[in-house]
């Protein structure tokens, strides 16, 4: 039994004859009894009883008229649920995003994606980049924003965005009262504040500083930029964060920026996706709005 024999056997039987079935299916009326016989001869019983005034479905032509109807119902939806999804009214993106780029750059595009998509369902989950990479390999993932590089073989990474780190101290702390800007050597004398091993934060600092043949050993880790910020206001130490995530603290005078003379931290931020997997079209639209929709004063598109 093939899927042409089931929907010419499924015209026949609504029409209620072979010859108005196949003009319902604009098939001649010898080639729907050459292929209705074939059906009857593949399951071997008779589904019609040719009469003078027409057919008539047997018992086995009733059974098998039904899985038919549901069969060419079950394509119709099939048909209709794909090109909803095509549409983009269907369907659904989950995204894994650094902690950084979930707090304080997504939630713009997502809400100017849900406006323009709100059929489209969202799951989004923050993670740090070592988590993130896994899950985009295990298939849990479409896309992955990280604050840092994957090394990965198996996925595809671009930069999205260009971000500036800095470093912040408590207001009052005597390097911001200094007339000219601190080294490098000076902030690490500092008690330092560092984010949580597989931070994408973290590796782009401990990097900065080996390459000026320094490193730290921080009075702490912390697992959230919002930690790290109350840490540094209450006088625990300093810390290099995103400036991004510190505008309303300068603004309150809550935390103040040191500058410094001898180093400047910029760092990419990474869209990743598994290699070799076909985009979905929700993907493909939200990676237009990340590259469009209106981001923070200190974010740079790439």
């Amino acid at each position: 039994m093939n899927r042409n024999h089931l929907a010419l056997f499924h015209a026949v039987a609504k029409a209620g004859s072979i010859s108005r079935g196949a003009v319902a299916i604009r098939v001649s009326q010898p080639a729907v009894s050459k292929q209705i016989g074939e059906l009857e001869n593949a399951l071997g019983v008779r589904l019609l009883d040719r009469l003078p005034r027409g057919c008539e479905l047997t018992e086995a032509g009733r059974i098998l008229a039904d899985y038919a109807h549901r069969w060419c119902s079950l394509e119709q939806d099939a048909k209709r649920a794909i090109e909803e999804y095509r549409g983009l009214k269907r369907g659904r993106l989950t995204v894994g995003a650094s902690l950084t780029i979930g707090g304080y750059l997504l939630p713009g595009a997502l809400a100017e994606f849900h406006r323009r998509y709100p059929d489209i369902e969202l799951k989004i989950e923050i993670a740090n980049t070592e988590s993130i990479r896994r899950s985009l390999l295990d298939g849990v993932f479409e896309l992955g924003l990280t604050e840092g590089p994957i090394e990965s073989g198996e996925l595809d990474s671009a930069v999205f965005f260009q971000d500036e780190l800095v470093v912040i101290a408590p207001v009052g702390h005597a390097l911001l009262k200094k007339k000219t800007a601190a080294t490098v050597r000076e902030i690490c004398r500092e008690p330092f504040l560092l984010r949580e091993e597989g931070s994408g934060t973290r590796a782009v600092v401990e990097q900065a500083l080996r390459r000026k043949g320094l490193t730290v050993k921080p009075l702490m880790s912390l697992a959230s930029p919002e930690a790290i910020k109350n840490a540094v206001a209450a006088g625990l130490g300093i810390a290099v964060v995103s400036r991004l995530i510190i505008e309303q603290e300068l603004r309150a005078g809550s935390l103040g920026v040191i500058p410094l003379k001898d180093l400047t931290i910029r760092r990419p931020l990474y869209r990743q996706c598994l290699c070799n997997r076909t985009p979905s079209p929700a993907l493909l639209k939200f990676s237009e709005v990340l590259r469009t929709v209106k981001l923070p004063a200190n974010a740079k598109v790439t």
